[in-house]
């Protein structure tokens, strides 16, 4: 009886790791707030950025280091999209909709999971340039610009 109990404790301890593991990845729910629920996954003390999953396509989304949404983007198995969410959402640059180069390219890598890497350039009217690319790219500006 007592190694049923045991092998019951060990199971429950498990599983409930599991779940706390696939819950730091990604979340579920939050997109669009300044202080989601979710797990800071930002490569950059500047900004925070926060990673939602439903169903196959995943949300990601960046924040300056106050809290404002910026961006969101979205992944599918196929592409690289913006989204209508954040006060940049039409500074949101990927290969698949392309915009034209930003004044200032400067920026920094904010997210890179080891399939879609994010820079944030910011630029001199006070918005962002984001830029997402897969990470064989190795020029973002040029990955997600379209000519002149």
């Amino acid at each position: 009886m007592s190694f049923l109990l045991r092998t019951l404790a060990v199971s429950l301890s498990f599983l409930s790791l599991g779940v706390g593991i696939a819950h730091a990845q990604t979340a579920v729910s939050g997109l669009g707030q300044s202080w989601p629920n979710a797990t800071d996954v930002s490569t950059s003390p500047n900004y925070h950025v926060y990673v939602f999953q439903r169903g196959s396509i995943k949300y990601i989304q960046v924040n300056d280091a106050n809290g404002t949404v910026r961006a969101a983007i979205m992944r599918t198995s196929t592409s690289l999209l913006g989204t209508p969410v954040g006060v940049d959402a039409g500074n949101v640059a990927t290969v698949d909709e392309p915009l034209p180069a930003p004044a200032s390219s400067a920026g920094e890598t904010v997210y890179n999971d080891g399939n879609t890497q994010i820079v944030v350039a910011p630029q001199p009217t006070g918005a962002m340039r984001l830029m997402a690319v897969p990470v064989e790219c190795k020029n973002p500006v040029e990955c997600s610009s379209r000519g002149p």
